[in-house]
């Protein structure tokens, strides 16, 4: 069955029709407890940057902490998703946010300590970046398990953005305020407390029975060989999966320097650092909207390179700009584009890949997103000690953009392999008898 939404019927229409997906009893169960649990990791990130920050006053060491806890993706990414692809994905989800939970109040003990050290927030930093490593891929392959209408996958795609930025709304601004009014300490240990509430959503679902996954005796660099070769020949997965690359690279990693900016640049605190990372999140609550309420893929493949334009164009002006409210509204427009780009890609992703590599694309596109965040904090933190945390900005964000320039270059080449995928799919027309449904190769055959 195809992984698209069908057209609505009248009885699907304005509202209902954007949160669809929620009619099913498992993903209303997902959707809450990741909804509170995502709350406490927005806390957490917020906390840690300020910790680190205020702790060493060294932009290189905000790039280093982020870099060590973003690295194990990068690393583990491909083999993961061979991994999870054997294992029962429910059960998988269980433990990594279990030790999610236990990761989060180690960080609290330390935090608790008058004499704080820095590095075992690197070392933890570390663990919870090998936990990721399998929950992401682990997560974005059980949610077809958890859906019992196929054709709210696009859907569910979009409202899980939806839920993880109304947590970047609210995650900072809480965390913000609690860092004022109370201390590091006691944000990680809510967001140890939010743990619970994924783990009491997944032991409340229903999930049937899945079926069986390859065994751990086959040849693990032949699957692993495969799924990169499947990637590297299909125009689309490859040029999109370059372009996430590029833009989590140079871009996403804007985040680890918005405390500069907050306490040098705007003359804020942890309040003000809250406000920017909200704002971001009203701009990618939006993007995330747009994308619940689409009816079909097609265009994405043109959209996610225009979005990734605008992220780097707002990232620029952001640069350069001193005024709170104008960064506010910067930092929406910079939110919206990176949402628009991450999801929108995501969602082609999952709609082309053949069933029995979705697995391996997703971990490969995992890896494109948050593997290479690290190297991107390095080289944030490293411009940033040495031109400026506004100079920094601005060549990430030119970066992004040329990256999106490149992308459309490549465009008209990435559609014609895509309409016979997507006119197997149902989603196009077949072309008419004698119309030449232009494949390039063997990309035609990826599905």
């Amino acid at each position: 069955m195809s992984p698209t939404t069908p057209p609505a019927t009248q009885s699907e229409s304005g509202w209902w029709f954007v949160l669809r997906a929620l009619r099913q009893r498992n993903y209303r169960l997902f959707f809450t407890g990741q909804g509170l649990s995502l709350v406490g990791t927005w806390m957490t990130r917020v906390a840690v940057n300020w910790l680190v920050y205020r702790l060493t006053g060294s932009a290189w060491m905000l790039g280093l902490v982020a870099f060590l806890g973003q690295i194990p993706m990068f690393v583990l990414g491909p083999f993961a998703g061979v991994w999870v692809d054997r294992w029962n994905r429910h059960r998988t989800l269980v433990w990594t946010q279990a030790l999610s939970l236990l990761q989060s109040f180690a960080l609290a003990a330390i935090a608790f300590r008058t004499d704080i050290p820095v590095w075992p927030i690197a070392v933890l930093a570390v663990v919870q970046g090998v936990i990721n490593a399998f929950d992401t891929p682990a997560r974005q392959a059980f949610l077809i398990e958890m859906l019992e209408e196929r054709a709210a996958l696009s859907n569910a795609i979009a409202l899980n953005s939806t839920v993880l930025n109304v947590a970047r709304l609210v995650g900072p601004a809480v965390g913000g305020f609690l860092i004022a009014a109370t201390s590091e300490a006691w944000v990680f240990a809510l967001d140890g407390v939010s743990y619970a509430a994924v783990i009491a959503s997944l032991l409340m679902m229903r999930v049937a029975p899945a079926p069986p996954r390859r065994r751990e005796e086959e040849n693990l660099w032949r699957e692993l060989r495969e799924g990169f070769t499947y990637i590297a020949h299909s125009v689309p997965i490859r040029s999109i999966l370059l372009l996430v690359a590029l833009a989590s690279l140079m871009g996403m990693p804007y985040a680890t320097l918005l405390p500069i900016f907050a306490k040098k640049i705007l003359h804020g605190d942890a309040h003000t650092l809250g406000l920017l990372m909200s704002a971001s999140g009203v701009g990618a609550l939006a993007a995330a909207l747009m994308l619940a309420a689409r009816r079909t893929v097609v265009g994405l493949d043109r959209r996610i390179g225009v979005v990734a334009a605008l992220f780097g164009v707002a990232l620029v002006a952001f640069s350069f700009s001193q005024h709170l409210t104008l960064s506010l509204a910067l930092m929406s427009v910079t939110g919206f584009g990176m949402m628009m780009h991450t999801t929108g890609s995501n969602t082609i992703l999952q709609t082309i890949s053949e069933r029995g590599k979705r697995g391996r694309v997703m971990s490969y596109f995992t890896m494109a997103l948050m593997g290479m965040m690290p190297f991107g904090s390095l080289i944030a933190g490293g411009l940033a000690a040495h031109l400026g945390a506004p100079r920094a900005l601005t060549i990430s964000g030119l970066a992004c953009a040329a990256g999106a320039c490149i992308y459309f270059v490549a465009l008209p080449s990435i559609r014609r392999a895509l309409r016979p995928i997507y006119a197997e799919l149902g989603i196009l027309p077949p072309p008419a008898s004698g119309e030449d449904p232009a494949p390039i190769g063997s990309d035609a055959g990826t599905k």
